[in-house]
């Protein structure tokens, strides 16, 4: 009888080895390591992970599917370049999913939950201290999407992760220098309303704190500044 043959090495955790690939790139976007029209190469990528160039392929075109990536053909990989437009789009649906994501996790608040809250507001505010900008940056995504994790919405969680990739881009691109990407305080009264079980301020201190992240941007149309230079040099 012919002996059977071997799987490959890799085949029994294919889908782990693209999901670790699937959030390295995603955890250096949202530290801002890496940057807006960065090339992801294939060849690279895989040496970095171990990883053949099918699974690093499959790990990108997820990443193109959530908006995080732009695949072009003959070119390649690249990560995404959002435009004001795409902007207000994410917050506007960030303003429609996380009210409700809050109203989830009131219903869940628990002694443990306030103390992992507690906690992360702790460590944001000590990387705010010692000037940790890639820390910040990384923390004020999680503390949204841990949120989402105590509401126990499953969807919401998987909608909310793509959302926070997404706006991590473009605060990158559009944040004013002279302003943070996510105050620790909005977050501090954001967990004082859950402790408190009061979903309406939940939800108006959620709604507040995405509007401001959203108007400290300068989401400038670049075809309008085109419109106006032409106006001026054909007069």
């Amino acid at each position: 009888m012919a002996a059977k043959s071997r799987p490959k090495p890799d085949a029994p955790d294919v889908s782990d080895r693209v999901s670790r690939i699937r959030e390295g790139v995603t955890a250096a976007i949202l530290e801002h390591r890496l940057l807006p029209g960065t090339k992801l190469g294939e060849d690279e990528i895989g040496e970095i992970y171990g990883a053949s160039r099918t699974l690093v392929r499959t790990a990108l075109q997820q990443l193109a599917h959530e908006g995080i990536v732009n695949i072009e053909k003959n070119r390649g990989a690249f990560v995404a370049r959002p435009t004001p437009a795409d902007a207000r789009e994410v917050f506007e649906a960030r303003r429609l999913v996380e009210p409700t994501i809050v109203d989830h996790a009131v219903d869940a608040v628990s002694p443990a939950w306030i103390e992992r809250l507690q906690q992360h507001l702790t460590e944001e505010r000590e990387a705010e201290l010692r000037g940790d900008a890639r820390a910040s940056v990384r923390l004020s995504g999680d503390f949204h999407r841990l949120i989402a994790e105590m509401s126990g919405h499953s969807i919401y969680l998987g909608f909310l992760k793509e959302l926070i990739a997404r706006s991590s881009l473009i605060i990158l691109l559009y944040r004013r220098h002279d302003t943070p990407a996510c105050g620790t305080d909005h977050h501090a009264e954001i967990v004082t309303a859950i402790r408190k079980r009061d979903k309406q301020a939940a939800r108006t201190q959620m709604l507040s704190h995405l509007n401001e992240i959203e108007a400290e941007l300068f989401l400038k149309d670049p075809a309008a500044d085109e419109l106006r230079l032409a106006d001026v040099l054909g007069a």
